[in-house]
């Protein structure tokens, strides 16, 4: 596996287990639709919680978050579009972002709620 995949995937893991502790409820894992991927899904409330992780081993070239541009944007949407008409679901919706630099050995994670409206 490439060096990126395997900072992804570990991005992935510290992400869910920051939103556990957080009370958050993990709903799926890799939600694909089409083109989209969607990171995680989640519940809390009767808030259901499309959440992209976005890893990065230095913010030279800008901070993690900064990477999720509008076609991304508009991947996720339609894939949580997706997810709630298929499983007709009435639930509120909220996107937000989970952004992992790497420094060192260790790992800052910050958690950005409602990080862009969707419509």
């Amino acid at each position: 596996m490439a060096i990126h995949n395997e900072l992804g995937k570990k991005g992935e893991e510290l992400a869910i287990e920051y939103l556990i502790e957080k009370g958050y409820s993990i709903v799926e894992k890799n939600y694909r639709f089409l083109k989209a991927e969607v990171d995680i899904i989640t519940m809390k409330g009767n808030e259901l919680i499309a959440v992209e992780v976005k890893t990065r081993t230095t913010a030279y070239y800008g901070n993690p978050q900064d990477f999720v541009n509008p076609k991304k944007i508009n991947l996720l949407v339609s894939a949580i579009d997706n997810y709630v008409n298929q499983r007709d679901l009435d639930v509120e919706i909220r996107f937000d972002i989970v952004a992992i630099l790497k420094e060192n050995n260790t790992y800052v994670i910050e958690h950005i709620e409602n990080a862009f409206l969707y419509f």
